[in-house]
């Protein structure tokens, strides 16, 4: 049932004691005070808090800074975690937050496509701030706007929605949110893999139109036979040179080459004599933002970029100690 939990025995949650004290737990970072660093962790506590769930959401902080949560998934349109309270089998939780469908998923791509700040800051690992607003006016916000959108499930006897267990796979969600920022979009339907290289597809492709087998390929025919405006690399084929071209370039590969950089600007403009434009010649072809793009980075790139190590050589535990290294190494 949404919005509540499954209880298992019945009776209140002060029949049992202080909670099992477990080895090798997800234990929260920070030790004091808030919990979260990043933009994108703090924002999705404050909705969470903006709920009414804010005193609710401190039982579980204790929890979480002890290391009560054994295991926590993020997967499309579910987070299960298992939280060891008092009894001898730790409790399971699920937080179900509905996935984008995957034509919205195509319009977000699109846009995030058509713009490069968005892309390399992507690429390079980062959620930028701006990109909320993006999703918002695509109509897919990244954050639930109500606590009805959020299906609230753990199996332990209390009743308070969210429970302390709960409360506490919340908290070391925010963090993982931290630790790797594309969880909350793998949350929301896409995984890192799978937006990124869909990314560099788009960015590849001029106008950011899906790639079909005609735009893969449109340098030869059906029979290897070059189509009428191929180009060939490597050669000075042209409106007065491609008779005497022609037996020189024979038997060379035909290659059609997207434009890229100011090429792919000015590709759909059609050709003007310098003199007709010498009064233009030093305007933009496209429209520039009205601020120039900001790409902060820290000495924990590579590790946003790659993401949490396999479980076998150290998991996210892992992942956090080499970023720690790395801030004390970093300028």
């Amino acid at each position: 049932m949404s919005g509540q939990p499954e209880h298992g025995a019945s009776g209140g949650f002060a029949d049992y004691g202080p909670p099992r004290r477990v080895d090798g737990g997800l234990r929260a970072r920070s030790a004091r005070g808030a919990i979260g660093q990043s933009w994108w962790s703090r924002r999705f506590l404050e909705v969470l808090e903006s709920f009414a769930l804010g005193t609710r959401l401190t039982r579980g902080r204790s929890y979480a800074r002890a290391g009560q949560v054994l295991r926590l998934d993020v997967a499309p349109g579910a987070v299960t975690a298992s939280v060891q309270g008092s009894r001898a089998r730790p409790y399971e939780v699920s937080i179900a937050l509905r996935p984008f469908p995957a034509a919205l998923w195509a319009r977000i791509e699109a846009e995030l496509a058509a713009q490069a700040f968005f892309s390399a800051r992507l690429l390079a690992g980062d959620l930028p701030a701006e990109l909320e607003a993006l999703f918002v006016a695509a109509g897919a916000p990244l954050f639930p706007a109500d606590v009805a959108e959020l299906r609230q499930r753990c199996s332990c006897p209390d009743h308070a929605v969210p429970c302390k267990h709960l409360a506490a796979t919340f908290y070391l969600l925010a963090e993982a949110f931290d630790a790797d920022p594309f969880r909350l979009l793998h949350w929301r339907g896409r995984s890192r893999a799978e937006l990124l290289d869909r990314l560099r597809v788009l960015r590849a492709v001029p106008g950011g139109d899906r790639p079909d087998a005609t735009a893969a390929a449109p340098s030869t025919t059906d029979r290897g036979e070059p189509r009428a405006g191929a180009e060939r690399v490597g050669s000075d084929v042209g409106p007065a040179g491609g008779a005497e071209r022609a037996g020189s370039d024979a038997g060379r590969d035909i290659v059609d080459v997207p434009p890229v950089g100011a090429a792919r600007a000015l590709a759909g403009l059609p050709p003007v004599p310098l003199a007709e434009a010498v009064d233009r010649f030093w305007l933009p072809p496209v429209p520039l933002p009205d601020r120039p793009p900001s790409l902060s980075t820290g000495p924990d790139l590579l590790l946003r970029q790659l993401g949490a190590p396999a479980p076998a050589i150290g998991g996210p535990g892992l992942l956090e100690r080499l970023r720690r290294a790395y801030r004390l190494l970093g300028p």
